[in-house]
């Protein structure tokens, strides 16, 4: 028996028009919806908890179906990391553009990560918490996806410097931009968190960081550092 034959005859994926046509739904149509459901289903219950039939059922197909477009749970959850790491850089890059001013650029990045991250709460539950919990072969794709992040702010960083008429050193700034990003990341899951709470809006939380970050960058700046002498 043909494999496309049997899979379709379990759950149809074409709609009926007036006049008895039949008006099949596109490929990447279903696919968008079985990926959707995936990602609820994951953020929800978690990789290992989640069954292949209730992402079918949310997402309104059989899991032959599932499993014809996607092939395996594995492939499925991979294919959810990847789509909403690229959801969330191309927010980042959409905002953060040349030609505007290094601290209006941090601005907009922290505010658009943080409303992207709130508004698609399940997206970052699966990159943030699943993705990394289950390693290999999911991992990568998320350290990639921070790498990626890190890179853009570390040459906000070093533009900042230059345009102060200062030099922050390589690898310095490349330290600065990774604890920016876990600090953001680690904010977006508390501000996800308390959500339901009344909690802070995308712009509050975005304003927390950018306060800290700033004025450290232009302490930074000026050459004010901390005294290490004082230590203990």
């Amino acid at each position: 028996m043909n494999v496309v034959s049997s899979v379709e005859s379990v759950r149809p994926t074409s709609k009926r028009r007036a006049g008895g046509k039949v008006k099949r739904m596109p490929r990447e149509v279903r696919e968008r919806q079985m990926l959707d459901a995936a990602v609820e289903v994951f953020a929800r219950r978690g990789y290992n908890a989640a069954s292949m039939d209730e992402i079918a059922e949310l997402a309104g197909a059989s899991k032959p179906l599932v499993y014809l477009y996607l092939h395996s749970k594995e492939d499925l959850f991979s294919a959810c990391i990847r789509r909403e790491a690229d959801a969330l850089t191309a927010a980042l890059r959409a905002v953060i553009v040349p030609g505007v001013p290094a601290d209006r650029r941090l601005w907009n990045g922290l505010l658009a990560f943080f409303a992207h991250t709130a508004e698609h709460p399940a997206g970052w539950a699966v990159l943030s918490c699943q993705a990394r919990t289950h390693g290999e072969p999911f991992a990568p794709v998320v350290a990639e996806l921070r790498q990626e992040i890190a890179g853009l702010v570390t040459r906000l960083i070093e533009e900042t410097a230059e345009a102060a008429g200062c030099t922050v050193p390589p690898r310095e700034a490349a330290g600065l931009a990774h604890a920016l990003v876990g600090a953001a990341e680690s904010l977006a899951g508390w501000a996800n968190a308390g959500a339901g709470d009344g909690g802070r809006s995308e712009s509050e939380t975005a304003a927390m960081l950018m306060n800290v970050v700033w004025v450290g960058l232009e302490s930074l700046m000026n050459g004010r550092r901390w005294p290490q002498t004082a230590r203990p």
